[in-house]
């Protein structure tokens, strides 16, 4: 943990644009965290934009980088109509990863280090009691006060989404492979996972988009847990990455198992990335606050659905580095 927290605070030092004095510390500022992946930056900066976009309230962006993406993401926002918000780039070192998660060729997509930040979260945010934390691949239509405001109820350090709180016109999802429960992300077949004694038909959740009590998650050391099912998993192999979720979804699904507050299902409408055939209709798209394109089919590859939405959003990379993918017209 020492390792880790030397990483860490040495990557805060390195690189980020300070914040007008008072601002990064004060409760009355919503600070949202979010991963910047350098092929997958056109999305983060969409998902800042619909943020910013959507609400009055003081926001303070915290953007999770590797090094090699540092500058591309001061560039990115310096040379956009992003240059206002108040951000810092925080780098993530992967080096924090090791002996804890096992290379896996089938899908590499899903050990990406930044994958695993929101593991991390009260040794990189270090100065806010509460955090809203992001995937790269939504957009916010509505205020995100609403989210941040959230009542969590006594004990649970986070909130999420429950997969058995999807809207009905999910169903159509549910009918390509959606997976909703814990059978679907847990491989009940080796006896270290029936030995956590979680009920295989319950309700598995999102960790792409929550809300997190700091305080609470640090008075319950639920880094110290994931951290510790990490270093099972790479002993035992216990989450393959042939299940949903790949090794980065089992270890917040069992720290959180029975201990989350749900989130409001229109805070969470996902799976937009599922499939290329699915799309849902415009009149419940628009009722929704948050738009997830979680799944293989992102909003700026192609194909995709209800992009759209998406590009509504979409601000041109000023350095030309990344670009989207359309078919030719």
């Amino acid at each position: 943990m020492a390792l880790l927290r030397r990483y860490v605070r040495a990557s805060q030092r390195e690189s980020h644009k300070p914040a007008p004095e008072g601002t990064e510390a004060s409760e009355a500022v919503i600070p949202v965290v979010i991963c910047a992946a350098q092929e997958r930056m056109g999305g983060t900066m969409a998902t800042i934009n619909s943020i910013h976009s959507n609400t009055d309230a003081s926001l303070f962006f915290y953007i999770i980088t590797l090094r090699d993406a540092v500058q591309h993401v001061r560039e990115y926002i310096g040379n956009s109509k992003l240059k206002g918000i108040n951000y810092k780039i925080i780098e993530f070192n992967p080096m924090i990863l090791k002996g804890r998660v096992r290379p896996d060729s089938s899908r590499p997509e899903l050990l990406h280090p930044l994958n695993f930040v929101r593991f991390y979260l009260p040794l990189l945010i270090i100065k806010h009691r509460r955090v809203v934390y992001l995937d790269d691949d939504v957009i916010v239509q509505g205020d995100i006060q609403e989210l941040y405001n959230m009542k969590l109820q006594p004990g649970h350090a986070a909130a999420f989404a429950s997969d058995c709180d999807l809207p009905s016109t999910h169903e159509m999802v549910r009918s390509v492979g959606m997976q909703t429960t814990y059978m679907g992300f847990l491989d009940y077949r080796k006896r270290e996972v029936r030995e956590l004694g979680i009920n295989p038909s319950d309700c598995s959740f999102n960790p792409g988009v929550f809300v997190a009590d700091i305080e609470e998650w640090k008075r319950q050391k639920i880094t110290l847990q994931l951290e510790k099912l990490m270093q099972q998993n790479f002993r035992d192999n216990l989450f393959s990455s042939a299940m949903a979720g790949g090794v980065a979804t089992p270890p917040m699904l069992i720290a959180f198992y029975r201990k989350y507050t749900p989130i409001n299902p229109l805070w969470h409408v996902r799976h937009l990335g599922w499939s290329p055939d699915t799309r849902y209709s415009d009149t419940f798209l628009r009722e929704a606050q948050l738009l997830h394109w979680n799944g293989h089919f992102k909003p700026w590859d192609y194909p995709c659905v209800h992009k759209e939405l998406w590009e509504k959003w979409y601000i041109p990379d000023p350095t030309g580095k990344f670009s989207l993918v359309r078919p030719n017209t």
